[in-house]
């Protein structure tokens, strides 16, 4: 049998990060990143749209992007292996949300927590949103928050930054699929689908939309769902002012990427489950008349490429599940069901998962709250306003 402190159960960008900085500790603990496809050919993270916001309710939030988004930005030096800086892309272009009447208030009491928490943003007035992007219909609109500081990266390279980072500060990564913990009361070891079986101090399922999967394996029942979503990359014969990363209630989101944009629109109601067909009238159907409403621009447009993935849905409330599995195996730490903002997030859960093993609380940021126990008590703890 081999033997591991700590094994991280998935290798995207959450799993990475928690290996990047355990092993950055002094007297860093031995890592294990099981990953069964280091291709990640159907992984979350490569498929992720990239944006990094604060626009957030929730205090935790706000603050892990606080944290995520200046580590987004040195990312590139900060990461490089052998004098190969790790470029992902950042592009600070800013982020819009947009809302109707129905929406003003909770956005203008969000904007107030988020200046408190010291979120760089401005309240714009319809005439306001006109002036900032004129080629926005804004007649139905009644506020927007605009958060100048907040971008976009490349999903893929910043997976790729982490995982080589943490190969070179001593991590493995491990080919193979995890197909049972053992243990009594607290998981003793890890079994793999090649045979092997690694003894473990620590087990991390960061296995985002198998995270659900895997907590079964231990009889935890976490709300954690695959559900697919479409990630389309459109140009539009219209030229457009420079634009933010745009958001609105009805789910609208999309972002500048080269000569087009990329985006879409996730349909809460899709059927749970690992698919991965693509729904080539999507675009036509559902996105394409969200875009040319927004953006009359838009109504000579075509969809060039689209991406089919799965956020790791949280039905319980939407948000991440951090922390360990209280009253079932202690050194068992969940790290899933993000829906959406698990690479956004990344560097900061990375951290405190971190903290949860080497100081046995969290030092920096508190994330009690997204913790296991609202889920035993079915206390959702939901953010208010635009996901």
């Amino acid at each position: 049998m081999q033997r591991s402190d700590v094994v991280i159960v998935g290798g995207g960008a959450i799993g990475a990060s928690v290996a990047y900085f355990l092993r950055s500790r002094p007297n860093p603990p031995s890592v294990a990143v099981v990953e069964p496809d280091p291709t990640y050919a159907k992984a979350s993270t490569p498929r992720a749209s990239g944006g990094v916001r604060r626009l957030f309710s929730m205090p935790e939030n706000i603050a892990l992007s606080n944290f995520s988004i200046p580590f987004f930005e040195r990312f590139a030096d900060d990461m490089a292996v052998d004098g190969e800086r790790a470029e992902i892309g950042y592009h600070r272009g800013g982020y819009l949300f947009i809302v109707g009447e129905s929406g003003a208030n909770v956005l203008e009491s969000n904007a107030k927590v988020q200046g408190q928490l010291g979120v760089r943003l401005d309240v714009l007035t319809p005439a306001e949103i006109k002036g900032r992007f004129p080629s926005m219909r804004v007649d139905d609109l009644a506020l927007a928050a605009h958060s100048v500081e907040d971008g976009w990266l490349d999903p893929n390279s910043v997976l790729q930054g982490f995982r080589r980072k943490a190969r070179q500060l001593g991590a493995s990564f491990l080919t193979d699929r995890v197909v049972g913990l053992h243990g009594d009361g607290r998981i003793r070891s890890v079994e793999l689908a090649s045979g092997t079986r690694i003894a473990a101090g620590w087990v991390v399922n960061a296995a985002g939309a198998w995270a659900g999967e895997v907590c079964r394996m231990i009889g935890m029942m976490a709300p954690i769902a695959p559900m697919r979503r479409f990630e389309h990359y459109f140009e539009s014969e219209y030229s457009f002012e420079p634009l933010p990363y745009v958001k609105d209630m009805n789910r609208l989101a999309f972002r500048p990427e080269g000569k087009g944009f990329t985006g879409g629109v996730p349909d809460g109601d899709e059927p749970r489950g690992f698919n991965f067909e693509v729904d080539h009238g999507y675009f036509e159907r559902v996105v394409w008349p969200a875009l040319a409403h927004r953006f009359p621009g838009f109504e000579r447009t075509r969809e060039k490429n689209v991406m089919p993935g799965l956020y790791d849905q949280n039905e319980l409330d939407g948000n991440g599940i951090v922390g360990p599995w209280a009253g079932g195996c202690d050194n068992f730490i969940l790290a899933a069901g993000f829906s959406g903002h698990g690479l956004m997030h990344a560097p900061g859960v990375g951290r405190a998962v971190c903290e949860l093993i080497m100081d046995g609380a969290y030092q920096t940021i508190d994330l009690s709250r997204l913790g296991w126990a609202r889920v035993a008590n079915n206390e959702p703890y939901r953010e208010r306003g635009i996901l």
